[in-house]
């Protein structure tokens, strides 16, 4: 589902048998910057919401063939106008009863003639506002779903992947250092029992930097004991050891202040995904990172030379995002900021912006 964004125009319907009337509506409501639509008939108005997302409907009390009690209790019936907001206009004084009548029938507003200008563009503009807030929001519910979905299938894949990794990796060390160590009971030469129990020392110190290394991904503890730069220092060091791709940090201003813990842990996050996108998708030789801190924000900025993204990614398109920039997004916004993903020449560039309180003092973490 697209979001509408809140310059989008969204569609006005005018319906009455009298085009001059139909003119005035047109006038009056020309400000507030919408897409006016006119039909002249109950017929005509149906025919315009079968094709096109109606945010409004204003319509005469009054019409030959079809009044407009008779045309809201039809637009009612179908699904998809249950909430479109319908404006009566009467010429005639109505009862209270013609009144009910027609809230009964779906109407949420009166007005008389002669229509007061003012009072037909505000009330207009309210529903209209509603009707765009409804649709962003049906959008944004759906997009959640869909992260919801792939989070789940991400985590998944997640798992499957460390019980690899554990399997393939440390399980085979440990069965190789158990062949070993039972090996040494069965010879006669101390020479030889030195030289196994040295080789299954080995594997078991390989072991250990495994389980240090898996650990240190899923939450590096540099992060909590000396701050975020040392724990991407780390991460990239590391990331350039395994992938081959050269990395870059950029600091600004030199001494980069502490940040609240859940600042630091989002920022960490996104520069690790980013990373990461880059090892898997983009081809690139070379990643840069950047931390700038400044009028109480954080800037960062994560680049590579790869081959950079489509305009859907690029776009942050619900149905083409990823859960890897959906998490990073949702994660810059759950802290106020914004993110941006971006083609460059070459690569693609990474930003997110967070806003960020005054720097954490370690005096006052030492002393809590």
């Amino acid at each position: 589902m697209r979001t509408m964004n809140s310059q989008e125009k969204v569609n006005i319907l005018m319906v009455d048998d009298l085009p001059a009337k139909l003119l005035t509506y047109e006038v009056m409501l020309a400000d507030l910057g919408e897409n006016l639509i006119k039909a002249n008939s109950g017929k005509e108005a149906l025919e315009h919401l079968l094709k096109t997302d109606v945010a409004v409907v204003l319509m005469d009390v009054s019409m030959p063939d079809l009044d407009g009690f008779e045309l809201a209790e039809i637009i009612r019936q179908h699904p998809r106008f249950q909430r479109t907001a319908i404006i009566f206009v009467s010429a005639v004084h109505l009862t209270d009863v013609d009144r009910l009548k027609g809230y009964q029938r779906g109407a949420v507003d009166y007005i008389a003639v002669p229509v007061v200008p003012e009072l037909l563009r505000a009330k207009v503009s309210i529903f209209a506002e509603l009707h765009r807030k409804t649709k962003q929001m049906e959008a944004l519910n759906s997009e959640l779903r869909q992260l919801s979905s792939r989070l789940i299938a991400a985590q998944d894949e997640e798992r499957r992947r460390i019980a690899r990794d554990l399997h393939d990796g440390l399980g085979q060390e440990l069965s190789a250092a158990k062949m070993m160590i039972e090996g040494v009971l069965m010879e006669d030469s101390l020479h030889s029992k030195n030289e196994i129990a040295t080789e299954a020392g080995e594997i078991v110190d390989r072991a250990i930097q495994q389980i240090r290394t898996l650990s240190h991904l899923l939450h590096p503890p540099l992060l909590e004991e000396v701050g975020l730069l040392s724990a991407l220092r780390w991460y990239l060091d590391g990331l350039t050891d395994r992938s081959q791709i050269k990395t870059f940090l950029d600091v600004q201003p030199p001494d980069f202040p502490r940040l609240s813990p859940e600042i630091e842990t989002a920022i960490f996050r996104i520069v690790q995904e980013a990373l990461t996108n880059v090892f898997r998708h983009s081809e690139a030789r070379t990643g840069w990172v950047s931390l700038v801190q400044r009028d109480g924000k954080v800037e960062i900025g994560v680049r590579d030379d790869g081959k950079g993204v489509n305009e859907d990614v690029g776009g942050l398109r619900p149905s083409r995002v990823g859960v890897g920039i959906g998490g990073m997004r949702g994660r810059a916004r759950e802290l106020g900021g914004e993110f941006r993903v971006r083609n460059v020449n070459p690569g693609t560039l990474v930003e997110a912006v967070i806003p960020c309180s005054k720097p954490v003092s370690h005096e006052a973490e030492a002393r809590a």
